[in-house]
């Protein structure tokens, strides 16, 4: 997933055009479970299940409703091709996918019409949406802030998009060592499971990086949690492991 690029000029800020760029040149291979983003769509299980879990525990919803976000507002922000949009909106939510890549949103909002989903997909950026005043009961921000220009600003502007009382899920790519071995030598030039140049070491954000903006917006980061992959059985699952892959839930308090 990539964040969202201005196409105007008073879209500025957050922007990584050279990541927009890259985004955009393999748009058409979003839904395509055995291309460039064969390890999104083999993640997503695990991403959807810890999403679903938290939005019903926070909301006092039933976790096993097949509509169990129903009623509720959740913008996907860096939304890509709409891999995650899409299984949001089938559980009940009204679903806003905002991405400036317009390929991405091109590809998003012909794969939506033919899955007959109603996802209202924006080619914005997260300062646009933060200007116009829009705000949701959950953000999902996963696998985006590795990719924009400026991370405090970027997570800072995201809080704002938080309703009192909402939720923001983050994922991301932590900048060790051994998450340089696993996710960019091991995924890009050896699995070549992603195109290489996909991630680029130095912008890798450690949990302090990116829990640091989110505190400042005055959020609650009350959940952490590593993803782990399994060669033998190539699935991912849930693990305490943060080196690597890892995603934390931060609350917004009532006015």
């Amino acid at each position: 997933m990539t964040a969202s690029k201005p196409t105007t000029p008073e879209h500025t800020g957050t922007v990584d055009t050279a990541e927009i760029d890259h985004f955009s040149s393999i748009a058409a291979e979003w839904w395509d479970p055995t291309g460039k983003f064969r390890p999104l769509h083999k993640f997503n299980p695990v991403r959807i299940a810890f999403i679903k879990e938290y939005i019903a525990a926070h909301f006092g919803r039933d976790e096993k409703s097949p509509t169990a976000l129903e009623g509720l507002r959740l913008l996907d922000i860096g939304c890509g091709g709409g891999l995650l949009s899409e299984p949001m909106a089938r559980m009940g939510a009204a679903v806003t996918g905002a991405d400036a890549a317009e390929k991405n949103i091109a590809v998003a909002k012909l794969h939506a019409e033919q899955s007959g989903l109603d996802i209202d997909y924006r080619a914005q950026t997260a300062e646009a949406l933060e200007a116009a005043g829009e705000q949701f009961d959950v953000v999902l921000n996963m696998e985006v802030v590795e990719h924009v220009a400026d991370v405090p600003l970027f997570m800072e502007t995201c809080t704002k998009l938080v309703k009192p009382g909402g939720l923001m899920f983050v994922a991301t790519i932590n900048r060790t060592m051994k998450a340089y071995a696993l996710a960019i030598v091991g995924a890009e030039y050896v699995l070549r499971w992603l195109p290489k140049g996909t991630h680029h070491y130095e912008k890798l954000v450690t949990p302090g990086e990116l829990e640091a903006p989110i505190s400042a917006g005055g959020m609650h980061i009350f959940e952490r949690c590593g993803v782990s992959y399994n060669p033998l059985f190539d699935s991912w699952s849930r693990s305490r492991d943060l080196d690597v892959n890892y995603m934390v839930i931060a609350s917004k308090p009532e006015n």
